[in-house]
């Protein structure tokens, strides 16, 4: 049986992946997963994003998996003979954030890229997110020196996994429609347009983009030679300009893939189960609609719809702090958060529901005994409820369209309240 190979485009440890993991360990069981550390490991927080890493996958994935620690390529001897025994048993490796040429560096000239090939012919799963996807085809973007360092758009020799199994002569682009520059186009993981245009040209015939958005996941089954799309966005094939874009939820086979076909969801395969679902994009995102939903719950004084704002917001922060690419969004929930439990506390403070409701049963029948008084030109009656009423903090006003009333130290935090005389 072949396995599979994975691309995802971000969100590889964001909650809008946590079906489509769970997916991938169903095909291979209780086999031993690894997660390889390499792109990110001359990065001074290493440690903490395995840490992070791993506790994504125990808590929210439901699965352990163990470290294959590969920052720099093992010298020969005891370790890298264990690395490669613990790489030649596994049957699912994950790799994500961090460089993709630093990975390139540790990987390339070793047996690594040739093992990572028996994993999936094996049967198993090979799943590249973000950093790591950028090595999988015959190019290689180097991004962080072209974008950071301003070195002129140029490719990088990759570990070519793509066309070892599949045969296709792909040049993997995560991060596709990456939209964090704003007014300036980081497209195309941060390349744009303009810069893939030119590097499109040095391609040869035969290559092709297979570009893949944030928080989507291509699958690539070999022996189907077929490619699935799941998560949030698109799969795009792109050759020389011309794009052909397959949504989630696409099954297509490797020949419509690269043969111009573009696929709309009327299109779409019947099996969604990997197709997206109701999970927000980003952290921003989640806070924001939480953010929405406690405003509501406050100005109609509803304080457990309130404290369910607060705690889904909490959750969420706790559901994305695996993710990598967060920047300052966890700063943004953070803050409405804080916000929120300050503005809930001024709900408490002066009472959670209306503070006219408990008394407008009497203030509505004593209105009810003015307006019988005044219809009755006694207005001396009319008079003193008024004035009883003054002098309890009620303050009466008569208008066309009828009695309204509220307490004198309101001010014009309540709307006045229609009464019956």
């Amino acid at each position: 049986m072949t396995g599979r190979l994975v691309v995802m485009g971000s969100g590889e440890t964001a909650p809008t992946m946590i079906k489509v993991h769970r997916r991938l360990f169903e095909l291979v069981g209780d086999s031993p997963a690894l997660l390889l550390d390499t792109p990110y490991g001359f990065q001074e927080n290493a440690d903490e994003i395995t840490a992070r890493a791993r506790k994504y996958f125990c808590d929210s994935v439901g699965r352990s998996v163990d470290v294959l620690s590969w920052r720099e390529e093992p010298v020969e001897g005891l370790a890298r003979e264990r690395a490669l025994a613990a790489l030649r048993a596994a049957r699912w490796v994950f790799a994500g954030p961090g460089s993709p040429t630093y990975a390139l560096r540790q990987w390339t000239g070793t047996p690594l890229p040739v093992m990572l090939a028996d994993v999936v012919r094996s049967g198993g799963v090979v799943v590249f997110a973000s950093a790591a996807a950028l090595t999988l085809g015959s190019h290689a973007v180097p991004v962080y020196e072209i974008y950071k360092a301003g070195e002129p758009a140029c490719w990088r020799p990759g570990l070519d996994l793509v066309h070892r199994l599949t045969g296709l002569y792909a040049v993997v682009i995560p991060h596709y429609d990456n939209a964090e520059g704003g007014h300036h186009d980081t497209r195309y993981c941060y390349l744009g347009e303009r810069r893939l245009a030119l590097l499109e040209r040095e391609l040869p015939d035969e290559a092709f983009v297979l570009g893949v958005d944030e928080h989507t996941g291509c699958i690539l089954d070999p022996s189907a030679e077929t490619v699935t799309v799941v998560g949030n966005g698109t799969v795009t094939s792109r050759r020389r300009g011309l794009s052909s874009v397959f949504v989630s939820g696409s099954v297509v086979t490797f020949g419509e893939l690269t043969g111009g076909r573009v696929v709309t969801p009327a299109a779409v395969a019947d099996d969604r189960a990997g197709a997206a679902v109701n999970v927000a994009t980003s952290l921003r995102a989640a806070a924001d609609a939480h953010e929405t939903a406690f405003v509501s719950a406050l100005r109609g004084h509803d304080i457990a719809g309130c404290v369910a704002a607060i705690l889904a917001l909490e959750q969420s922060l706790a559901d994305w702090s695996a993710d990598t690419l967060t920047s300052d969004e966890a700063d943004h929930a953070h803050s409405l958060l804080r916000s929120m439990v300050v503005r809930l506390g001024g709900l408490a403070e002066h009472g959670g529901r209306d503070p006219r409701a408990p008394v407008a049963p009497f203030v509505d029948a004593l209105l009810r005994i003015r307006s019988n008084a005044r219809e009755a030109k006694d207005f001396a009656t009319s008079d003193a409820v008024r004035d009883s009423l003054a002098a309890a903090g009620v303050e009466v006003r008569d208008t066309p369209t009828g009695v309204e009333w509220e307490f004198a130290t309101s001010g014009k935090s309540t709307p006045p309240r229609t009464g019956k005389g």
